[in-house]
């Protein structure tokens, strides 16, 4: 038997038994990382260059793409190394900043989602009011509640977890330290039962930013099938419904990891879950947000462009 003041590691869930299926998960999640570092760069660098696109919008999906790129760096970047090098340890310490960054990360990601539900509600329903409720100090404000929002819930579970005695060995179940799986090495019910009772209140709470999102689409969809112009339906639901997809994906699973009951927990399926709401979602972001955004796909475009005329310019001035 041990307690949490003798762990000073944990031993993460390996990928597969087998050399080859490891290095084949290593080079999976290598590109999925990639992608998401090229798509979130990418848009990130876009709206930052742009003046055009320096619009509420744009300026919570840059906030977006942040939390995105760190939110998959949190995780994938150690399972990667573990998979590399046949290796399943993680220090106490880097479990314990594992568990906080996700939450911390994740959390603020939600509160912005809700926020962007409220971005496109004042811009499709209250149009003459937008310049007003969403002004460059509104969008500061809202976003740094956002990031403000996600540290103190992320401190607040981080500090608890660990602060609960652990008995059960130090094998987490999970390819990162995820709060779920450290709970199951608890050996005081206490103390087990207040993180599941904060984890209960925080479902609440994020239950109670669904409800908003839901009824802030329910009007924006009134008032776009209300345009008389198809042109002007098209672009509404091209911005709404890419956010609406991020939203129910991100919602579902992360309820799913943190609610489910444990008599329906399985190795495989806990790694799935999480790999939908905590790898997934970094990487395809960029793509659902562009795909459909004839702005956002412009200034991409004028990025590479611009980068192809420097590159092609440069021989020449160091010939000169």
């Amino acid at each position: 038997m041990s307690n949490s003041s003798s762990i000073s590691q944990f031993l993460l869930l390996p990928f597969a038994d087998t050399r080859q299926l490891q290095l084949l998960h290593f080079w999976l999640f290598l590109g999925i990382y990639l992608a998401a570092l090229l798509g979130n760069g990418l848009i990130i660098t876009t709206i930052a260059w742009h003046h055009h696109l320096h619009t509420p919008m744009y300026f919570f999906l840059l906030n977006l793409s942040l939390l995105d790129l760190g939110s998959i760096s949190t995780t994938v970047p150690k399972a990667m190394a573990n998979s590399f090098w046949d290796n399943r340890d993680i220090s106490y310490a880097g479990c314990a900043a594992q568990v906080f960054f996700t939450l911390f990360l994740i959390s603020a990601e939600y509160s912005l989602l809700t926020v962007m539900a409220y971005d496109r509600y004042v811009a499709i329903c209250q149009p003459l009011h937008y310049g007003t409720l969403l002004g460059s100090r509104a969008c500061a404000h809202m976003a740094a509640a956002a990031w403000a929002s996600g540290f103190l819930y992320a401190l607040l579970h981080t500090a608890n977890t660990f602060s609960v005695p652990l008995c059960q060995g130090n094998a987490v179940e999970q390819f990162f330290c995820e709060i779920p799986h450290i709970l199951k090495l608890s050996c005081s019910d206490t103390d087990y039962l207040r993180e599941v009772g904060l984890l209960v209140v925080s479902a609440f709470l994020g239950l109670g930013c669904f409800v908003f999102m839901v009824v802030s689409y329910v009007g924006i969809f009134r008032a776009v099938l209300r345009l008389p112009s198809q042109q002007g339906r098209h672009k509404a639901f091209s911005t709404c419904l890419p956010h609406l997809a991020v939203v129910s994906l991100f919602l579902s699973t992360g309820f799913f990891a943190y609610l489910k009951p444990p008599s329906i927990s399985s190795p495989t399926l806990d790694l799935v879950v999480s790999v939908l709401y905590s790898v997934v979602p970094p990487a395809v972001n960029p793509l659902i947000y562009s795909l459909r955004n004839q702005e956002l796909k412009d200034g991409i475009r004028k990025v590479f462009s611009g980068i192809f005329l420097s590159s092609d310019k440069l021989p020449i001035s160091l010939h000169k």
